[in-house]
């Protein structure tokens, strides 16, 4: 097996080919003044399987997925395999008005012209994965988060709402934590309520849990409120961390500590789902 890097996955890719035993191949690309991009992988063939390890977002690096897709096809690889940690336009899965694009299937369906399998981590609609022509797979981080945080006090494991609690209770089960998620009450127009459903958070090292983290108000709501409640810490975490409009800055004043895995490269990912992705992949290959 071959494992090539793109440029927005390359620590990811890297852990990746540690954990399968694998060659790792860092691609060589370079962007021009006009945008495009350009695309080579230095080898002379590539007579095995292939893993292509690029983010599909921002715009640019889907473009740059494609091409590597394409390099790997042209050095004669048998079988590729794309792995899309982060999977950009995943959210727009129907036609929610009228002459909308359904940019999901676009996205979908264009890596699947040079790809046999595809492989995304916590996809915000696994469902999508089914305009895919080939094997898809949808790994979840929640066990390697759980591994993270294994040992380091945490008590309290919170989804940021109903619908995330079973993630949050994967990462849970690893830790051994009580585990819960958090109800928003309405008290005026203007003021909401955020605390566990169930479970005190006083006294509590609490864990917030989320898939995807962009302005990061929800969190940072939530973390003032434990806070006002009792709990003695409260941290964060997500699979996605892109942490827009200064996010990180405004979520370190509100929350003890903040982490994110390493699906999008930035200054907290520290926590690998390569593993996770490996465990799919040496089953299947």
């Amino acid at each position: 097996m071959i494992v090539i890097g793109g440029t927005s996955s390359r620590s990811l890719a890297q852990d990746l080919a540690q954990e399968l035993d694998a060659k790792f191949v860092k691609a060589n690309v370079v962007r021009f003044p006009d945008g495009e991009c350009y695309v080579r992988i230095e080898e002379e063939e590539l007579d095995d399987d292939v893993i292509v390890v690029q983010n599909t977002h921002p715009d640019h690096n889907l473009v740059e997925a494609l091409l590597l897709q394409d390099a790997a096809a042209g050095l004669g690889a048998m079988k590729i395999i794309t792995v899309v940690p982060y999977f950009g336009y995943a959210r727009q899965d129907q036609r929610f008005k009228k002459g909308e694009a359904l940019s999901a299937k676009v996205m979908v369906k264009t890596l699947g012209i040079c790809s046999d399998h595809l492989v995304t981590v916590d996809v915000h609609k696994p469902i999508i994965l089914d305009w895919f022509k080939g094997k898809t797979d949808d790994v979840h981080a929640a066990p390697c988060v759980g591994e993270f945080f294994n040992g380091h006090g945490i008590d309290l494991v919170l989804a940021p709402d109903e619908g995330a609690l079973q993630r949050a209770m994967e990462v849970a089960k690893v830790i051994g934590a009580d585990v819960d998620y958090l109800e928003k009450t309405r008290l005026s127009g203007e003021v909401v309520r955020m605390a566990p459903k169930n479970v005190d958070a006083k006294d509590k090292n609490a864990l917030i849990v989320d898939d995807i983290i962009s302005t990061g108000g929800t969190i940072e709501a939530a973390a003032n409120q434990l806070k006002i409640f009792g709990a003695k810490s409260v941290t964060a975490v997500c699979t996605h961390g892109l942490f827009t409009k200064n996010a990180l800055d405004r979520l370190r004043k509100c929350c003890n500590a903040v982490y994110s895995t390493n699906t999008i490269e930035n200054e907290v990912s520290v926590i690998s789902v390569a593993p996770q992705i490996a465990s799919v992949l040496s089953g299947q290959l």
